[in-house]
């Protein structure tokens, strides 16, 4: 990898902060890139981002998945518009881009692990928007790799494990769906993974989650578990809360594709959680 300049877009959100960490450690040469001094919605500024890169790891997103609903022509703009351009340009160059997806494209209606194979249904703006930025990828011609995660947590960015740790400090009582069932996955074993593939640069399309299926109230049980925190949680429906933009109850991904470029097995979601909640323990 020392020989091939490495740029990643979206460096300063929840994964892409980690990658930046893990290749710099790596010793692979990033070049790290995200807002404000870099807008991939910026023609001008993409194209001078990318170029002479060799290879180009796509983690900028609008992630706001209520806020996609009403913002609509914005996520498409950054989920969209913006990635088949990336695609576009890295053809011109023989670049080999790696760009990260979502669970949400599903509809969650499926009785078992979504494939690879599987046909998406977003059923929000934020899941269409997603799906879209992966169809022109696919049409640009560029030489890529789709990765899908879901359910990440990390130090960066805001998500689940620190939203519900932050509501613990300050109320009584929580309730939890427990009916959106699939796999915590930390940035960091995404991060690993994609510095795995780096070097040999696959194409397709890959899903990549934490080992093993659980439901959010069972993962808030298990974070308030390993936490000791003083609250109740109570379980609930997702037709309980009235949001914005429907969530899939379905997210469980079959990650064998991706486990067969990896040396070493997916770590189970516990294992990984455990980790993040008590470091160094």
């Amino acid at each position: 990898m020392a020989e091939k300049r490495v740029v990643i877009l979206g460096a300063r959100g929840m994964l892409g902060t980690d990658l930046s960490l893990l290749c710099r450690s790596r010793g692979i040469d990033v070049t790290d890139l995200d807002l404000p001094e870099f807008d991939i919605t910026d023609e001008n500024q993409l194209a001078g981002a990318v170029a002479g890169a060799n290879v180009i790891v796509n983690c900028a997103a609008y992630t706001n998945v209520d806020g996609a609903e009403s913002q609509s022509q914005l996520a498409h703009l950054v989920n969209a518009e913006a990635v088949g351009r990336l695609g576009c340009l890295a053809r011109e160059t023989d670049a080999w881009v790696l760009h990260v997806s979502t669970d949400f494209v599903f509809d969650g209606t499926s009785d078992r692990p979504y494939t690879e194979e599987d046909q998406p249904n977003p059923i929000n703006e934020y899941g269409r928007s997603k799906f879209a930025g992966e169809t022109l990828l696919g049409e640009s011609g560029c030489r890529h790799c789709i990765v899908r995660v879901e359910w990440t947590y990390g130090h960066a960015g805001n998500n689940f494990v620190k939203k519900l740790t932050a509501r613990a400090e300050t109320q009584p009582t929580l309730n939890v769906v427990d009916d959106q069932t699939g796999s915590p996955t930390a940035t960091t074993d995404v991060a690993k993974a994609v510095c795995e593939l780096l070097p040999k640069e696959p194409e397709g399309l890959f899903h990549f989650a934490g080992s093993g299926y659980v439901s959010r109230y069972d993962m808030a049980r298990f974070i308030v578990d390993a936490l000791g925190l003083n609250v109740e949680l109570r379980p609930c429906k997702t037709s309980d809360y009235v949001s914005p933009a429907a969530r899939p109850l379905n997210s469980r991904f079959d990650c064998n594709k991706i486990q067969t470029l990896l040396p070493q097995p997916i770590r189970s979601w516990q294992e990984a959680l455990s980790d993040f909640l008590l470091p160094g323990r």
